[in-house]
């Protein structure tokens, strides 16, 4: 194991037995013991032969969760009284971009948030809303509440105040309560203002922020990252705020998978060079115009602290809308665009001056501005040096798999999306990663291998959506005369899941595996299918125990003339 990956485990182990601490810290002695502790444990310390608590010979873990223990037992005596807490950066973990008002924190942009512990017999939380909460029901801001992992509340804010029980009883309670906000910023924000708690009076503070994460992930994104309408029931609905749900947007599954800490900035329809437009440049809806603010509504038009709030990576997926102008002279504005990209890249660079960014397009189409997006990153590298930026194009939705309203990704497509990022992600700043959740075939290439020795003979077509359509003319004398395959895959070890559908012109069996293109002794696995004119699905599943370069998904069509087969949706899926 490299030292960075022991870091993140040793951060990991140690900040899941703190967290339940953080709000019993009425006991500052002992809160002070457990928190060097910790920092021990992380190497950030040295470790002391006094922390040897349980007396085993050794400092570690077990040493932590004996003095957590002490911790919490004491946090259960003394008299209950009752206490109201603001919620601020001083009490709670702020996700996100947000901005504290008079009595209030609001959070601003999608996904922001308000993650603390609270320790009492009881708790009431009171949120509130903006100016867009009194607004048409369609587009009021939707929120969610958390505790202990469980949802509370998932609802419209619909009032300029309201109060949300937490929880009660007779004992006291150690909870975790995250508010999040679902919708995004250019639909008002939802306020977070103080938390009226039971709690003994043995603590000093019943309030507290949950443990920081060692990653710090940006997305910065139009309404994809938005994760708008992800909970439409078809492409024909319009667009509401309740089908709006950022934790199922790629942005927030990603940093999930990557136990990292996460901030957004991104708005429907906006763009870098041009927001959506029918026409002329929309010139209001760009991002580089509110990038650095908290939001681009009024009320939240305040500047963003970058330095309080760094980043150790930072996504752009832009480029979706600008399309929408670009489309109308394509040769002509190519360059505006590619420029404006590039002034954009050293925007952000400016503001986030360790981070490795990562640019990606191309979910909802587009694939003719990646190339553009290419180039403006040779041209900004080229100019200033800086080699931390890199680019991948992300996959376009497939029907297959849904879609939201307005023709946005699905739940599907958001969480397929956020498996490449997240190893995207880990590539860039090394870090191991299991790649489960990954397709192998996405980035696959598509062709077909014909022994025209044998007399066989074939033409093939490769569809935007990755549908392969293959013609035997002549098939030669063996099924392996004509392989159609998808090649140029790396497979790590462990379990995958190989499906695909067919159909064809008429009744064959046909044989595939996953395999060594020019050496088929070399198999992963095998199978048949008997392919008809109606259309058909196979998976088959295999695991692997050692990696494989260069293999292949292959078909073997030879041996029949004059038939045609379509196979579609091939998908190479690593599973555990």
């Amino acid at each position: 194991m490299n030292n960075r990956k022991q870091k993140w485990t040793a951060l990991g182990v140690a900040g899941a037995l703190l967290l339940p601490l953080a709000g019993i810290t009425g006991f500052a002695s002992d809160a002070a013991d457990v928190r060097t502790l910790q920092k021990a444990l992380i190497q950030k310390d040295a470790l002391a032969q006094g922390q040897d608590l349980n007396e085993d010979g050794a400092v570690n873990g077990f040493d932590l969760v004996r003095l957590r223990r002490q911790v919490l037992e004491a946090s259960q005596s003394g008299e209950i009284r009752e206490t109201d807490v603001a919620i601020t950066e001083q009490t709670a973990k702020l996700v996100g971009r947000t901005l504290r008002k008079g009595d209030t924190t609001w959070l601003v942009q999608s996904g922001a948030a308000a993650e603390f512990t609270v320790t009492g017999t009881s708790a009431e939380l009171t949120l509130a809303g903006d100016g867009c909460a009194a607004g048409d029901e369609k587009y009021r801001p939707r929120y969610a509440v958390y505790v202990d992992g469980e949802l509370l509340c998932d609802s419209l804010m619909s009032e300029t105040e309201t109060k949300l029980q937490l929880f009660s009883g007779d004992t006291v309670r150690h909870a975790t309560v995250k508010v999040i906000h679902l919708s995004e910023a250019n639909n008002g924000a939802i306020g977070v203002r103080n938390l009226h708690v039971a709690a003994p009076d043995s603590l000093a503070y019943p309030c507290a922020p949950t443990a920081k994460k060692p990653l710090s992930i940006e997305f910065i994104g139009d309404s994809i990252t938005c994760a708008y309408g992800v909970e439409g029931k078809d492409q024909y609905e319009a667009f509401r705020t309740d089908t709006e749900n950022f934790m199922k947007s790629y942005a927030y599954l990603t940093a999930q998978l990557l136990d990292a800490d996460y901030s957004a900035v991104s708005y429907s329809g906006y763009g870098v060079v041009s927001g959506y437009t029918t026409g002329e440049r929309n010139t209001e809806s760009l991002v580089p115009d509110c990038y650095d603010l908290v939001g681009k509504l009024p009320d939240y038009a305040e500047a963003w602290d970058f330095d309080s709030h760094t980043n150790d990576v930072v996504v752009i997926n832009l480029g979706t809308n600008d399309s929408s102008y670009l489309s109308q002279d394509f040769d002509g504005r190519k360059d505006e665009f590619t420029a404006a990209y590039t002034a954009f890249l050293k925007q952000v660079r400016e503001k986030n001056p360790a981070a490795v960014i990562i640019c990606t397009m191309g979910t909802m189409g587009g694939e003719d501005l990646y190339p553009l997006i290419q180039q403006a990153i040779t041209d900004y590298t080229a100019e200033t040096g800086d080699s931390q930026v890199r680019s991948y194009q992300s996959a376009t939705q497939k029907p297959a798999n849904g879609l939201g309203s307005d023709w946005h990704p699905s739940a599907l497509t958001h969480e397929l999306s956020a498996y490449v990022l997240a190893d995207q992600i880990c590539t860039a700043i090394g870090r191991e990663w299991s790649k489960i959740g990954l397709d192998a075939a996405s980035d696959g290439i598509y062709d077909v291998k014909i022994n025209t020795e044998a007399g066989a003979n074939a033409a093939h077509y490769v569809g935007y959506d990755k549908s392969f359509w293959i013609n035997m003319v002549g098939g030669g004398t063996k099924p392996e005369d004509i392989q159609a395959y998808v090649g140029g895959l790396t497979l790590t070890p462990g379990t995958y899941e190989l499906a695909f559908d067919y159909t064809s012109t008429v009744d064959v069996t046909v044989t595939y595996g996953v395999q060594q293109l020019d050496d088929p002794e070399q198999s992963c696995v095998s199978g048949s299918i008997d392919a008809t004119g109606t259309k058909q699905h196979a998976a088959k599943t295999f695991t692997i125990t050692e990696p494989v370069e260069d293999a292949a998904i292959v078909f073997n069509l030879g041996g029949t003339d004059y038939y045609n087969i379509t196979l579609s949706d091939i998908t190479l899926f690593k599973k555990a």
